[in-house]
């Protein structure tokens, strides 16, 4: 189109060409970027399927450390990864400071959310102990050195050193190994040196359930991952190409072929992931866990990021079913015989089934290259697994190895069991009863409330456990009752409500503590009687679980301030 317009005002064919030339040119970077615009969004959904994953103490640390990974990586790779990715070559470092900021730049984000989403995928598997610095140490070094090495190894622009044994080239095209495979054998690793949470494991070797905090936060970042990994897939494959020397303006052509296979096979995979995680859920336990579901949607794609450009329509969907059958599988293998506390499976979700779609290549290709056997393939693919699982367990395990041994890896259990929140931020996600500013309960705002006591004979106690979500309607009937004293706390406690029964990734676990709010009024002259109806009629919906209300004898009391004592102190 470009070219007939040009050729029609008398432009000559030299430079129409360098004209097309340009715009592709520049249609290509804008594209490029776009795609890394879209791969960074990705974090957003990584910081939300974490955080659901985590405990509420533990939420802002996750989120901390999603903010800290791009913060810290992508400075590094621009410093120190991508030029000693390019020196590891034998190329000699190369920074992308030292080059064109036109072409350069832009290929240095392209490559910074790659590296940075591997990063990133750590950071789920070590939730809930490790240190914040010791974390934002190891995202360091992964970006200057660990990542580097795998691209050095494999995505270079001469002969990998995979080829260069193997005599055949390392299938990888948007990084299901080199990324992800990666992420998730670091993760593993990681996890593996630091220890289980606390809790996590009993005395006799058997696994505690420890759920998560919200399935809404987990299910919701699932979904933007998966918008966010068609930019590593579909984005990988786009690209307009420019005339070689002697062709004409027809020449240049989208990559068309090659963009519609890679789209096909990334959505089904993806579809099938979450279809065979969810049918070996029903197996297990007669459910459909959703956590299995949205972890198994991502495993799918996970499974096909290595082959999306080459694979049948067929391979897509067995690829996809065979990583999300596999999720539910690995992830007990890993909890319950290796016994590491994988906590958001990123293990299953991008290692296991990275390695998977990686060695499915020759299996589900539509062709291989000309001269290369199935055998060939394999052997190519499976010492590139070897390889790049080899390097990063060894600097994996030794860095943290190192942080352990100085006692730096992880945290106290003092401060594990408080809450990362607390203890490595001084915030709290979830501050309902830390601000007296925040409005929570919905409660009466009551004001110039009159002082009790004086007039009557003796002094009680009224102690009432209630539903939180009814506090609201306790305050007002406790303000129309004008009973001024009032203390809250929460508290979890059992007595007649029956146990609840929960699910976490396919397991069932049982909840005999229920969450409860404890009131505590004082009163003198107001009626006992009429602050028990007052509570009992606005805390009550008439199901099991609406509490129980304690009316007990005050002996003495003294204020503080003034002295008094008896009735005159309350």
């Amino acid at each position: 189109m470009i070219g007939s317009v040009l050729l029609e005002t008398g432009v000559s064919l030299g430079e129409t060409q360098t004209a097309v030339g340009e715009v592709a040119t520049a249609v290509n970077q804008t594209w490029v970027l776009t795609v890394s615009f879209l791969i960074f969004f990705m974090h957003a959904g990584f910081a939300m399927l974490e955080s659901g994953q985590v405990r509420s103490k533990n939420v802002a640390n996750q989120l901390t450390k999603n903010l800290l990974t791009w913060s810290v990586g992508v400075v590094v790779f621009f410093v120190l990864g991508a030029g000693l990715a390019s020196a590891f070559t034998g190329g000699g470092f190369s920074a992308p400071f030292q080059g064109d900021a036109a072409v350069d730049y832009i290929s240095w984000v392209y490559g910074a959310v790659f590296a940075m989403t591997a990063a990133t995928i750590v950071s789920g598997a070590v939730a809930g102990r490790a240190k914040l610095r010791a974390y934002v140490t190891y995202t360091f070094l992964l970006a200057a050195v660990i990542y580097p090495m795998v691209i050095a190894m494999t995505w270079t622009p001469e002969v990998s050193l995979i080829e260069e044994v193997t005599g055949t080239g390392f299938a990888d095209f948007a990084g299901g190994m080199i990324v992800h495979g990666m992420g998730g054998i670091a993760g593993l690793t990681a996890a593996w040196i630091l220890g289980p949470r606390m809790d996590k494991y009993d005395s006799d070797g058997s696994a505690n359930i420890i759920p998560g905090h919200s399935l809404t936060f987990a299910v919701l970042g699932t979904l933007i991952l998966a918008f966010g990994w068609y930019g590593f897939n579909v984005g990988t494959a786009a690209g307009i190409g420019l005339p070689g020397e002697g062709e004409t303006i027809a020449a240049i052509t989208a990559n068309g072929e090659a963009l519609g296979r890679v789209v096909m096979t990334t959505t089904l995979a993806m579809a099938m992931g979450a279809v065979g995680a969810g049918t070996v859920s029903v197996l297990k336990n007669g459910k459909v866990d959703t956590l299995y579901v949205a972890n198994g949607l991502l495993a799918g794609l996970v499974g096909i990021t290595a082959i999306p450009n080459t694979t049948t329509w067929w391979g897509a969907l067995l690829v996809g079913t065979l990583a999300g059958v596999q999720l539910p599988i690995v992830f007990d293998f890993v909890q319950h015989k290796l016994k590491i506390d994988d906590v958001c499976a990123v293990f299953p979700v991008h290692g296991s089934a990275g390695v998977l779609g990686t060695l499915a290549y020759p299996f589900v290709a539509v062709s291989l290259p000309e001269g290369v056997s199935i055998a060939d393939a394999f052997i190519a693919q499976a010492f590139g697994v070897f390889m790049i699982t080899i390097w990063t367990v060894t600097a994996t395990a030794l860095i943290w190895g190192a942080f352990k041994a100085v006692g730096q890896a992880r945290v106290t259990q003092e401060h594990e069991r408080e809450g990362l929140d607390i203890a490595e931020h001084g915030v709290e996600t979830y501050p309902e009863f830390g601000d007296p500013s925040v409005a929570t309960d919905g409660g009466l705002d009551t004001h110039d409330l009159r002082a009790d006591g004086g007039a009557g004979s003796g002094i009680e106690m009224v102690v009432a456990y209630i539903r939180p979500d009814k506090l609201g309607d306790v305050k007002q009937g406790l303000s129309e009752a004008e009973a001024p004293s009032l203390t809250v706390t929460n508290v979890s406690g059992r007595g007649s409500q029956p146990a609840k029964k929960g699910q976490w990734r396919g397991e069932e676990y049982s909840v005999d503590l229920h969450q409860k709010v404890k009131i505590e009024c004082v009163v003198a002259d107001v009626p006992t009687e009429d602050v028990v109806k007052a509570i009992s009629e606005a805390a009550s919906t008439g199901e099991p679980g609406d509490g129980k209300v304690f009316v007990m004898p005050v002996e003495d009391a003294l204020q503080i301030r003034t002295g008094k004592r008896g009735t005159e102190a309350v």
